[in-house]
């Protein structure tokens, strides 16, 4: 769905055309790395809760008596778990995931704010000013942001196409 004006002068259309277009790339690069976040938040914790849990029983059946070789394949096991888990990183892939949806979240207000707002009443020279500057950052974060996963892809297209990402005040417009 365009965000572009009907009533906008011909000398913004090609600015507005543009800044639509970094509004729909920041939307679903959002939803993608939120997408992306949950999916590192379940690694982590499918991962990382067994590790756990099976450190604590192999230590508590190595306690206990005579066990044989259980206590040591438990531990083994866990540290197996847990050494995937620290070698993924799930925990930081998380919270970068996380933050790069919320830096395209910022973005895609700022361009949804400059096509609907501030667009119209800006000189030329000033409204591609204000692009420029929403270009560089939809480009800075590209550079900085892992690419969301297939899955992550697929979970956040159904979302948007759901209307995940629509707000009720657009419904009024």
């Amino acid at each position: 769905m365009s965000l572009i004006p009907s009533d906008l002068p011909e000398s913004h259309r090609s600015l507005a055309a543009e800044a639509d277009r970094i509004h729909e790339s920041a939307l679903w690069s959002a939803q993608g790395q939120f997408e992306q976040a949950k999916l590192w938040r379940l690694i982590n914790l499918l991962m990382g809760v067994p590790a756990a849990s099976l450190a604590a029983i192999s230590g508590g059946t190595a306690l206990g008596g005579d066990l044989g070789m259980w206590p040591g394949v438990l531990a083994l096991i866990s540290a197996a778990l847990t050494a995937t888990l620290t070698t993924v990183n799930a925990s930081r892939r998380m919270t970068q995931a996380q933050a790069s949806a919320n830096a395209y979240l910022q973005l895609q207000t700022a361009a949804r704010q400059f096509l609907t707002i501030d667009l119209a009443d800006l000189s030329r020279d000033d409204a591609r000013e204000a692009l420029r500057n929403l270009t560089n950052t939809r480009d800075e974060l590209n550079k900085t942001s892992d690419p969301p996963g297939r899955l992550a892809y697929r979970k956040s297209s159904k979302n948007i196409s759901g209307g995940g990402q629509t707000y009720t005040a657009d419904g009024e417009a």
